[in-house]
């Protein structure tokens, strides 16, 4: 349990190799909709960066499973993430990795993107669309210098490739668009593909990373 800003937060770590170079937080898609940190995306995206030695943490955000508070409609749940990454950089003292999936991609891109401790940001399913009543704001990202990736669904419904190409195109360097054909909006039968396009990232990217 992470002691955050509403209460307790309900989190699980894997834990790395001894010699590990980074740590990582991987943040669930939207609680009101059935999101917890046990979704599939979550765990093969934890499982990706795990495979590189790094420890990874998931937690719930405020309101989901164990963890206390309320559902805060994205305002509290990026402080939660930054409660998140405090635990992290103080249990592990190492450089940091944030990936996120929809609705954690839009709070945990929030808070990851202004922390100087974060290296690495990775959106998944990022929902660039209107979603019913919920329309995320990006604009943070644009002047968002650290190595980005995005991973969608060439069928995902919260994320337009139009849309999703016009973000990333606006964004600074470095970043990387990789859409994953006939994949939704949660990677169905295309898990394998989402995990492979981190891993390969991820070695470009982190020099010192090898699985």
């Amino acid at each position: 349990m992470l002691d955050g800003p509403a209460g307790q937060l309900e989190a699980l770590l894997n834990s790395g190799a001894e010699n590990a170079t980074h740590a990582a937080l991987v943040c669930h898609p939207h609680p009101v909709f059935g999101g917890t940190m046990h979704n599939k995306v979550v765990f093969h995206a934890m499982k990706a960066l795990n495979s590189f030695g790094f420890p990874v943490l998931r937690f719930n955000f405020r309101g989901t499973g164990l963890s206390h508070g309320e559902h805060d409609n994205g305002r509290g749940e990026i402080d939660d993430v930054r409660t998140a990454l405090d635990w992290l950089d103080r249990e592990f003292h190492l450089p940091l990795i944030f990936a996120g999936f929809s609705f954690g991609a839009a709070v945990g891109l929030n808070a990851a993107c202004a922390d100087d401790r974060v290296r690495a940001l990775i959106g998944l399913g990022t929902p660039v669309a209107p979603v019913d009543d919920r329309n995320y704001d990006f604009a943070f990202l644009y002047s968002c210098a650290k190595p980005k990736l995005f991973v969608s669904g060439s069928r995902d419904q919260f994320g337009p490739r139009a849309k999703l190409d016009a973000l990333v195109h606006s964004l600074a360097q470095p970043k990387k668009l990789v859409i994953i054909e006939s994949a939704d909006h949660f990677f169905e039968g295309r898990l394998r593909e989402m995990r492979d396009a981190i891993e390969a990232w991820i070695k470009e990217t982190i020099k010192d990373a090898a699985p």
